[in-house]
Order: C-alpha cells, then sequence, then structure tokens
C-alpha cells in the first residue's frame, strides 16, 4: 500500500513538473471565432512514438484551468463537467480531436492539448476559441428614468495569430428612432495602446428618459480592415402608472362594489315587501 501512495505521490509530481515547464518565450496560439450554436472541431497532432497519455484542457480568461478529456493506455474519456452531447472526443491514426456542438459563451476559452508518457508530457497544439456572440439583450423594456445597458461582442473571423483583443479597434454605437430611416449617432470609442484595459465586450449604459430614447440600438465594430455590425437591441419603454391613477382607480372599484351591494340590497328588500303584498292568508 505504501509503494503504492509512493508511485502515486511520485506520478503526480512529475506529471505536475511536465505541465508547469514552459519556454522562455513561449509561441503563441491561433485564434479562432466561431457563431453562437455553430459546431467546431479542434485536432491536437500526436506521434505513435509520443506515448499514449493526452489531455484536452480548457483554460477560460480569468478562471482555473479544467480538464476537459484525456487518454490513457485503458481509452478515451470526457471529464464529468463536459460528459454530455455537446462534446465528443475521437481518436485518428495521428490526431486527436475535440468536436464542441451548439456553441455558447460559456466556450469561450483557449485551449490546449498535452501529450506524452505517464512521465513526461508536452503541449502539442493549442487554439483560442472566441464565440461571436449577438448583441443583448434582443429586447429591452424599461420605464422612463431608467437606465439600460447594451452588449456588444462582435469578433473579426479573419485569422490572425495574435489576440484580436489587444488589435486597435474602434466601437461605435448607433440609433434608429421609430418610424425614422436614418441613423443617430450616439456613442464612439478607440482602445487605448495598452491591452490590459482593452475587451471583446463592449457595453453601453443609457438612461431613457423619454420615448425620444427609445429605438433600435446598433454597434458597430472597426478592427482588422473590416467593419463589423450587431442584429441591434430593440429599446422600449413601459407606462409607469401615476399614484394619483392607481388611488384613482382603487377608488373606482370600491365604488363598483358598494354600488353593485346597494342593487342587491334594493331587490331583495323590494322582492320581500311584494311577496308579503301578495300572499293569501287562508283561514277556515
Amino acid at each position: 500500500v505504501m509503494r503504492s501512495l509512493s508511485f502515486t505521490i511520485f506520478y503526480h509530481f512529475v506529471s505536475f513538473l511536465a505541465v508547469t515547464q514552459t519556454n522562455e518565450d513561449p509561441p503563441q496560439i491561433p485564434f479562432k471565432v466561431v457563431d453562437v450554436g455553430g459546431n467546431v472541431t479542434l485536432h491536437c497532432p500526436v506521434s505513435n512514438t509520443g506515448g499514449k497519455f493526452f489531455h484536452w484542457y480548457k483554460q477560460p480568461l480569468g478562471h482555473m484551468m479544467q480538464t476537459v478529456a484525456s487518454a490513457s493506455i485503458a481509452g478515451l474519456k470526457l471529464t464529468e463537467q463536459f460528459k454530455n452531447n455537446r462534446f465528443n472526443l475521437a481518436e485518428g491514426a495521428s490526431q486527436y480531436s475535440l468536436t464542441i456542438k451548439n456553441i455558447s459563451k460559456e466556450d469561450e476559452a483557449a485551449y490546449l492539448c498535452q501529450n506524452g508518457t505517464a512521465y513526461f508530457q508536452s503541449f502539442a497544439a493549442g487554439i483560442y476559441l472566441a464565440v461571436n456572440g449577438k448583441q443583448t439583450p434582443e429586447t429591452a423594456s424599461v420605464q422612463e428614468g431608467d437606465m439600460v445597458t447594451l452588449h456588444c461582442s462582435l469578433l473579426s473571423k479573419t485569422p490572425v495569430v495574435s489576440s484580436q483583443c489587444s488589435a486597435k479597434y474602434n466601437v461605435y454605437w448607433f440609433r434608429v428612432g421609430s418610424g425614422e430611416s436614418h441613423l443617430s449617432f450616439i456613442y464612439t470609442h478607440k482602445n487605448s495602446s495598452d491591452a490590459h484595459n482593452s475587451s471583446c465586450v463592449h457595453r453601453l449604459s443609457k438612461t431613457i428618459r423619454n420615448s425620444s430614447d427609445t429605438g433600435i440600438y446598433y454597434c458597430a465594430v472597426v478592427t482588422c480592415g473590416e467593419i463589423l455590425f450587431g442584429e441591434g437591441t430593440k429599446v422600449e419603454t413601459n407606462s409607469k402608472l401615476s399614484p394619483v391613477v392607481i388611488v384613482l382607480g382603487v377608488l373606482l372599484a370600491c365604488c363598483v362594489t358598494v354600488i353593485v351591494a346597494l342593487i342587491i340590497y334594493i331587490y331583495k328588500a323590494v322582492f320581500e315587501n311584494l311577496k308579503g303584498r301578495f300572499t293569501i292568508h287562508i283561514t277556515s
């Protein structure tokens, strides 16, 4: 038992050293953009002499690394979190393929594959999967005077090696009012040269003062020589009930209730009176 425990600790220690081993100048990984609801297949090349041990890792931004799948002499398996009909792992002659179906924003992350022996594994390939989401929400209903926050996540599908979030881009927001055919310029933003301050998700917060602020809001991102337009978010207002109107409505309901009660009372009184008047008394 002690020998088995020692071997297990030694195995995990060696595996940890192999996982954390990096070069001084790590290579950049490619960047792939997919649409929400789409499918994608990621490939990891392996050699026949590289070993039968294999791992797929998922590294979301700002979160810990997750193990998606693994392979050993015993075979292929997905971890419990990814055991569903959206993820599929297949083994080919010279590669492992990970297929993700019905993609959502939660799938956006860097995917890294690792191959080797039980004692040493190295990263064989990696790719950053960016999910090109729609403008959200599709429809926003607010009361006059409230603030609404719109989100826009648009990415170019032009293949690039470096992260597109660090590239230069301009963000524009436009509004088309009800019954209008022209765009009203709302807001523009140019990113700074500091990549740490840039974001692939753009937001617009605006106070809807009256009906003139309603309409369809569009975002446009100019990057990589392209102009990307969002599908638009419809902003509409809900009528805010005045306290006076509410009080008058309650009083009206009370009046109707009293009137109905009086009608019933009068009807019963008249009926009883008529019943007593037309009663025939028979005496012997």
